[in-house]
This record gives structure tokens, sequence and C-alpha cells, in this order.
């Protein structure tokens, strides 16, 4: 099957593929300019991304929008007409501002998810920048193209629907993920007949996206013959040779066992799928009381919290991994080795166009 471009209103990649962000730290300007570059939509995670920066535990929200200004900068600069992206979190506390950094530095697209990002259009307005709710099922999408329309005139550029296999924060409940009932191949033409009746009323093309567990070419024509305009991929470029994080983060992925990742409960009381390595079993023993509060998180209370999720993100991109959280995708395990982000899009559209 010939790949068709993935087309967001003025954008079009070449390659329907968005590399899924990140954080903390994991996708930064390295790896989303190596995928704009190839013909790919690349993104930059918003969450705690100036945890580099020298203020960051003193100032830590001036480190981020300052530091989102510099990935932004040095991706457009090796990927001047490639097209890249932020993922911001509805979750994070400094969200508000985070958008509108991403206005000023002219990034080509938003995609916003861990809640529902209802207050978004209100926040672009004026602006060219793309904006997409990341959703897990099709009532999620409803209400908020609904919210959208009524509130501010507007419906989505792109909607990503992220289904129970991918790696991070995810939007189901423990016993839904538990129950195996959830499917993505279920909720994409779900989301798809929603998106439907808002494009004939605005007779105007809104891609959806299928994310979660995506890991072959095969199973991107799986999901363009469905309906859907592209998919969205995190665990494949994690073991890139481009990808922001420390070699022994993407060692973690390419040495793990299929047991190793399991659901976890993480802290801002969403499950999540990681490597059970002996932070998560220290986690589970006893709290691991925070040392420090970066704000981080609306919702996030340092008195109560089972321990702090920036911090143990951060470990994980820096390599500390026996203190880290080390999320991952359900097939993180089929991880062999590290490639060139160049070599792994090509496999990908090889295997795709080989399909009937």
């Amino acid at each position: 099957m010939r790949l068709p471009p993935l087309i967001i209103g003025d954008l079009k990649a070449k390659v329907p593929i968005i590399q899924g962000g990140m954080g903390v730290g994991i996708s930064g300007h390295r790896l989303s300019q190596a995928v704009a570059n190839e013909g790919g939509i690349g993104i930059i995670s918003g969450v705690q991304i100036g945890y580099r920066e020298p203020d960051f535990e003193t100032d830590t929200e001036a480190a981020n929008i300052r530091a989102l200004k510099k990935e932004l900068r040095k991706a457009r600069q090796l990927s001047p007409k490639g097209i890249i992206g932020v993922n911001i979190m509805v979750a994070v506390s400094d969200y508000d501002k985070m958008v509108k950094t991403c206005i000023e530095e002219k990034a080509d697209l938003i995609i916003s998810g861990a809640g529902l990002p209802l207050t978004l259009p209100k926040l672009v307005e004026g602006s060219n920048i793309k904006i997409a709710p990341i959703v897990s099922s099709a009532k999620a999408a409803s209400i908020i193209i609904r919210q959208w329309e009524k509130k501010h005139s507007r419906i989505p550029d792109l909607v990503v629907v992220e289904g129970p296999k991918a790696g991070g924060h995810l939007g189901f409940h423990l016993e839904q993920l538990q129950s195996g009932n959830e499917q993505l191949e279920n909720i994409v033409p779900e989301v798809i007949k929603v998106v439907k009746t808002f494009e004939e009323k605005y007779k105007r093309k809104i891609p959806v996206v299928a994310a979660g567990g995506i890991y072959t070419g095969s199973d991107i024509v799986k999901f363009l013959k469905m309906g859907a305009s592209g998919v969205q991929m995190g665990t494949r470029f994690v073991a890139t040779e481009e990808c922001d994080a420390s070699i022994n983060y993407k060692n973690a992925y390419v040495n793990s066992k299929k047991e190793d990742i399991k659901l976890i409960k993480s802290p801002v009381g969403l499950p999540g799928r990681a490597i059970n390595n002996k932070f998560i079993k220290t986690a589970e023993k006893h709290r691991i009381a925070p040392t420090k509060c970066y704000n981080c998180l609306k919702k996030c209370d340092p008195k109560d919290t089972p321990y702090c999720i920036s911090r143990a993100l951060i470990n994980a991109v820096e390599g500390n991994l026996d203190e880290a959280l080390i999320f991952v995708g359900s097939n993180a395990y089929r991880v062999d080795k590290i490639v060139k982000v160049k070599d792994l899009i090509n496999e990908l559209v090889t295997e795709a166009e080989s399909e009937n």
C-alpha cells in the first residue's frame, strides 16, 4: 500500500507518522528535527523541559519556558522546512505560558492530552498554529469538539486517538486496562464517526491519527485501512541514535523483556505503563517523600504524593535508572537495537508499502 501524506490544513507531512511527545526530555530538538527531516512530524515534549537549566530548581517555570524556546529554535534551525510540534499536558501548571511560547516560536502544531484541553482554542486565537486533542474514547472526542465549537467557534485541526497500549500516562481506568476489553482497533472507528459529523458540517477534513502500540509498517497500514489518516509512534523512536535520552535509558528498552513491563498507578492518579525496575518496587513498598516540589502538576500535593514524578522522570532521561520511572509502550520488549531515525522510517515505510 502506497503511504499517503498526512495533511493537516496547510501542513503536509510526506510520511503519515507523528513521533510521540515523550517527557521528561526524551523527545527534544534532536529527535524531533530528525523525524521532521525524514518527512514525518517531529514532536518536542514540553513537560519539565527545563530540567537542564541552571535555575530549574529555583525557578522551574522560567527554566521551562526558556528551554522550550531553545529547543524549538534548535529544531527549526536543523529542520527549516520540516513540521515541528509540541506536546503539552493539560495537567501541567504552566500550561497557558507553554502554549503562548509555542505560538511565539512559531511551532507548527500543539498536541494536548492528560486532561481535556478545553481552553486551547482561546489560547491560540489569532495564530496559525494547528491544535490537536489527544482522546481515548469517542465520548471524549465528542465533548472536546462540542465545547470548542460552542465556546470558541473552532474545531480541531487533528485528533490523536491514544489506545491502551501506549506508554506513559494512559487515559483509562486501571480496571479497563487489566480487563483487556479496550482496543485501539475499536476506538479509532468510533472517533472517526464522531469527527465525520463535524467534517460534514464545516466542509473540512479533520485527520484522525491512531496511537498506542503501533510498532510495524503493517500496523500502520491496518489503521489507515480503518480510515485513520496517520499514526503516532513513541516507543520505536526511543531506540534511535537521535533520541534525546541517555544511552542507559535507550538500553533499558533494548534489554527489557515482556514480563518487565507493567501497569502502575502514577502519583497523578492516572495509570501508566513502565518497566518494573528497582524504583517501582521500592515505591510499591513505601512512600518516597519528595525533597523538593517543582509545582509541575496542578493536582499534585507534595505532602502526600507517593513520590515526585518530575524527579523520577529526570532521573530516567539522565540514565540514573535505579531511581527512575521508565515509561514504555506495551511493545518496548520487541526493541532489540538502536538505529538511526532515517533507517527506522525507511523500514516502516518499506514494510507498509509491501502490504496489499
